[in-house]
């Protein structure tokens, strides 16, 4: 059962509460879980996807052992892909936005922390008047003053957990901001190949038409057609070359985004990426595995958008707690200062020159206009909210797989029956071209297989490029490969 991210913690294991949600399903055995919020009816995980791939389809990657290699482009094997998506990762300027937010989020964890400790100050001063141009004596001064407020109800401990759960779902947005622009910059890589490969498509087709079309110019010029058929001839030729165009520019835009997403200018990777290369597509040692993560709960253990509203349940809990312990309990302080003052340097090593004070005190809110208790209530609203957002980013991580494999099992059938009907077009196509030049078939037969082959070759490619969009999607509602952040790590 997922029960922790909203349980309620009133000790040192508040972090643990919340953190160990899907840590703790990796030692259960598989099967259906629920997610519970208060107020609600539990949201039930099932115990397995909808929508299985076979394992002779390919059901998706399986990450390399090496846990410094757990990068989703890792499978695809293509030199290119990886070199832009490492610029994209190095250079993008909401990458950089995410970073500076993890600095931050672990500053405001170290500012937060250093109230546990004393705090003490060094000072001096050198005083010298005078009166009616005659001098009243000088003063110089030493001194040291110190300041505490012991943590006894643990309100500034509850501070510092809720800092240390903020910056960690601070790292673990910024895994998620990693991995959506990695896998924005594979479907762009997807829709640039898709693209070539259908120009390559339309090129050769508009080669083949137009020599039929020559073939065709000649025969009306013996008498042997009518003019209506060299019309056809021409029409055909003429849509298929306006197709060159729309599909030149998807090319460029797709260059230009790649550009953009690695934080260059849009038009300096036309060049690189002019020549035309294969669709990703997993390798086959990659296809042979099973799904990675079967289980819906191992998936949330992989995304970092479900940590990340983990991590915000654990603040949540931790300023509540804080809000309470103000609220019901005291505080304590404790300050002194030790100095030395005297009229000269020689007289500061003087015992008389030493002063001292020690103050301790204690306080307890009375009347404060009920600011104590809107603070409560506001955290817990600020915690049903975390709750909420969790629920959400949990259906999200199940629709998007659930999505991604239905999508994926579908295109992957769309290939086969295209892979038929395109050997089968391309074959009557050349039949009817070298029948019609013998004289045995109408130039009608030529135009009908001709659209034919056009059609069923060029949605072959559309389908191979979704296979692959399909493949990135469900990488990425899996987790990408995402591994949380070893301490002391810079993000």
């Amino acid at each position: 059962m997922i029960r922790s991210p909203w349980c309620r913690a009133r000790s040192s294991a508040l972090g643990s509460c919340v953190l160990s949600v899907l840590l703790l399903q990796a030692c259960a055995t598989p099967g259906p879980t629920a997610l519970e919020t208060p107020g609600q009816a539990p949201l039930a995980l099932p115990s397995q996807w909808s929508a299985m791939l076979n394992d002779d389809e390919g059901a998706g990657p399986a990450w390399p052992a090496d846990p410094a290699s757990s990068i989703w482009w890792f499978p695809f094997a293509d030199p290119l892909l990886t070199e832009l998506i490492l610029q994209a990762l190095a250079a993008n300027t909401s990458i950089h936005g995410a970073r500076a937010a993890v600095l931050q989020a672990q500053a405001q964890r170290d500012l937060a922390a250093a109230a546990l400790w004393p705090q003490l100050d060094a000072s001096a001063s050198a005083q010298r008047g005078r009166a009616g141009g005659v001098s009243t004596g000088q003063r110089l001064q030493l001194g040291l003053d110190g300041r505490w407020q012991p943590d006894v109800f643990g309100a500034t401990r509850s501070a510092v957990q809720a800092a240390d759960a903020t910056a960690l779902a601070s790292a673990a947005s910024l895994g998620a901001v990693q991995l959506q622009l990695s896998t924005e910059v594979g479907l762009n890589y997807v829709l640039l190949r898709a693209a070539q490969a259908r120009l390559r498509i339309a090129d050769d087709n508009l080669a083949n038409q137009r020599e039929t079309l020559e073939i065709t110019d000649w025969r009306e010029q013996a008498g042997l057609l009518s003019s209506q058929e060299a019309a056809q001839a021409r029409t055909a030729a003429a849509q298929t070359a306006a197709l060159l165009p729309s599909l030149r520019t998807s090319i460029t835009r797709a260059s230009h985004a790649l550009a953009v997403l690695s934080g260059r200018p849009p038009a300096e990777l036309l060049q690189t990426l002019a020549p035309a290369g294969a669709l990703p597509q997993l390798n086959p040692a990659a296809q042979a595995g099973a799904l990675n993560a079967r289980i819906p709960a191992e998936t949330l253990r992989q995304r970092a958008d479900v940590r990340a509203a983990e991590y915000r349940i654990a603040a949540a809990l931790a300023q509540l707690d804080r809000a309470e312990a103000l609220q019901r309990w005291p505080s304590f302080s404790i300050s002194g200062s030790l100095g030395l003052s005297a009229a000269s340097l020689s007289g500061l090593g003087r015992s008389s020159a030493v002063l001292g004070s020690l103050l301790a005190g204690i306080a307890l809110p009375v009347l404060d206009g009920g600011a104590a208790r809107a603070e409560v209530s506001l955290q817990q609203a600020g915690l049903l909210q975390a709750q909420q957002q969790y629920r959400a980013a949990v259906l999200l991580a199940l629709q998007e797989v659930e999505d991604a494999l239905v999508a994926l099992h579908g295109d992957r059938q769309r290939v086969a029956s295209l892979q038929q009907a395109s050997a089968a077009a391309v074959l009557a196509a050349n039949l009817a071209q070298q029948r019609y030049r013998s004289g045995l078939v109408d130039f009608q037969a030529v135009l009908e297989t001709q659209r034919s082959q056009l059609a069923s070759q060029d949605g072959l490619a559309s389908a191979g490029a979704d296979v692959s969009a399909d493949q990135l999607r469900l990488i990425r509602a899996l987790g990408g490969g995402w591994r949380e952040p070893q301490a002391g790590q810079q993000p």
